[in-house]
């Protein structure tokens, strides 16, 4: 925490902090409940690959962060969004007739087979971007810019905040276990 944000947190009254914590705390939920029913990605489905499940976009986002640490496997991706590996190959053996993966060799081991995307999948990230971006953009048409730029700023700095205190978190329950 900087030297005057550390200031002001120490003269504000703790009630009025409380209050505040408590009412991002009920923007959190209200926000997890929208974002559970997965709307940004059920459009992209309909409008670029209807047919796909919603569990074949967690997997391509997966594959899509992955890719840049290296090359990406049926058990990279079953850690990432915490699913049995049985399960993840059979959602990757789908994607792959449905032609938005393809397995390949390795480069490093050309026993290993990895996963990459194809232009169908790439289209359809772009797709849920554009629709991500498209929704975001409805919701503060009518906010002045420096809100817009004040939002982000701080949205980005609380969701950064929130994945160091998991990271610090999971990493004591997985040292304790």
């Amino acid at each position: 925490m900087n030297e005057t944000a550390s200031r002001s947190a120490d003269t504000e009254p703790a009630e009025t902090r409380e209050e505040g914590v408590a009412y991002i705390g009920q923007s959190m939920t209200r926000m997890r409940l929208m974002t559970g029913r997965r709307l940004i990605g059920r459009l992209a489905i309909q409008s670029i690959a209807p047919g796909l499940e919603l569990s074949h976009l967690d997997v391509l986002d997966a594959v899509r962060r992955a890719q840049d640490a290296g090359e990406v496997t049926v058990g990279t991706i079953a850690e990432m969004i915490r699913i049995d590996p049985s399960r993840a190959s059979r959602v990757v053996s789908d994607m792959v007739g449905r032609n938005v993966l393809r397995r390949k060799a390795s480069q490093s081991d050309a026993r290993r087979i990895v996963v990459v995307m194809t232009p169908l999948g790439q289209k359809l990230l772009s797709e849920l971007k554009a629709q991500k971006l498209e929704i975001v953009s409805e919701i503060v048409e009518d906010w002045p810019k420096e809100d817009i730029d004040t939002f982000a700023r701080l949205f980005d700095r609380y969701i950064s905040g929130f994945e160091a205190v998991f990271q610090t978190r999971i990493k004591d329950v997985t040292d304790e276990g």
